[in-house]
């Protein structure tokens, strides 16, 4: 019986690769017209944060002529020569809106238009799939530009304007970043302590580090994290950025994710692009901030992040079994039988890297499933 993967971005991919090397059965949905319909969408400058080493899906390693951090268009490239070694053919326009379990213990997925059923279900669709736009308080007032980061391409159309960064995520830090270089005047509202790596330590890239690290006990990774962080980052506090109470691998396994900084830090410090703290209310050309200060603006951009958006194809009981209160879910899968044969992958956000995780996880789910499938191809 076919695996059903939902989602054509890296990690349906991933897991379709996985079964396809083990010559198990798939068939992928995905909502969009392509594969990898995130990527193709998200801002210019973007570049993985994690070296192309460990951050190729399973299998099936980068050209060697890549750089070491791939940009957005070259990952696109990757993501469909991946497609095309595993023969992973996506039904597209396949927008689920619905899953459950049916009597003959089978999964069925209901889309706009089909019904597919399979054996085992993997739910692929994203860590960041739905866009997060909060209303900002007396927003309706302002005269200028509001977007959400999904919508911001580069910073031509903000050349000498003062533009307010709502949040300082990794999207929030880069567009600060390429909005300076457009000759704009970035301001970043920060309402909490942030965490803060270098994506480069001492002329070597974190991430091959942060991996060495993980197989040590938590204790030990976190005191060399932070001890690493007060080197390289120091006391931040003096420019807004406040003082986090714990080192960022510790963060992470809580869900909160550190800002892999390319640059943001020093042109803060430099005083070129400036933090702020939260808002108090959004006016006609102007924002008061929580500290009393009020500045002029010409547009806003709220890198306020993403949601899953699970909630829109499982239903209330589903979604209570399987979903953290954060929306994600608990685990890759469960072991009650109810839930035999539901997968999720993607949902994570380990220090190590994202993709890199892929390639674990989906590795553990492709065994689970080999071991558990009634059918083999």
């Amino acid at each position: 019986m076919s695996t059903i993967i939902i989602g054509a971005g890296p990690a349906g991919l991933a897991i379709a690769g996985q079964l396809a090397h083990r010559k198990l059965p798939f068939t992928v949905l995905e909502a969009s017209d392509y594969i990898g319909f995130a990527w193709r969408n998200h801002y210019d400058r973007l570049h993985l944060h994690t070296v192309k080493e460990h951050s190729a899906l399973p299998h099936f390693p980068y050209p060697s002529n890549y750089p070491t951090y791939v940009p957005r268009l070259q990952v696109v490239e990757y993501l469909e020569r991946y497609a095309e070694q595993f023969n992973i053919r996506p039904h597209y326009n396949q927008k689920v809106i619905g899953l459950q379990r049916i009597a003959n213990g089978q999964w069925q997925v209901q889309t706009e238009t089909d019904t597919f059923t399979g054996e085992q279900v993997v739910v692929a669709t994203g860590y960041n799939r739905i866009p997060n736009i909060p209303e900002l308080p007396g927003q309706r007032d302002f005269r200028g530009i509001i977007w959400h980061s999904c919508e911001y391409r580069n910073g031509a159309p903000f050349r000498d304007e003062n533009v307010l960064v709502v949040g300082m995520g990794n999207t929030g830090a880069e567009l600060a970043l390429d909005l300076l270089d457009y000759g704009a005047k970035p301001f970043i509202s920060v309402r909490r302590a942030i965490n803060i790596i270098r994506r480069d330590l001492f002329g070597r890239p974190a991430q091959p580090t942060a991996i060495f690290l993980s197989k040590f006990p938590t204790w030990f990774y976190d005191f060399v994290a932070g001890l690493s962080q007060k080197i390289s980052v120091g006391d931040v506090s003096a420019y807004g950025l406040g003082k986090p109470a714990h080192p960022p691998s510790y963060d992470t396994r809580r869900g909160v994710i550190p800002v892999i900084d390319i640059g943001t830090l020093d042109q803060i410090k430099a005083g070129k692009i400036t933090v702020v703290p939260g808002i108090e209310r959004v006016n006609a050309k102007t924002v008061t901030f929580t500290d009393g200060r009020e500045l002029p603006f010409d547009a806003i951009i709220l890198a306020t992040g993403y949601r899953p958006g699970l909630t829109s194809f499982l239903d209330s009981t589903l979604a209570a079994q399987i979903l953290n209160d954060r929306g994600y879910p608990k685990q890759l899968w469960f072991s009650n039988p109810p839930l035999k044969g539901l997968y999720f992958l993607g949902y994570t956000t380990p220090i190590t890297g994202v993709i890199y995780n892929l390639t674990i996880d989906s590795d553990q789910i492709a065994t689970h499933i080999a071991q558990n499938n009634s059918v083999m191809a």
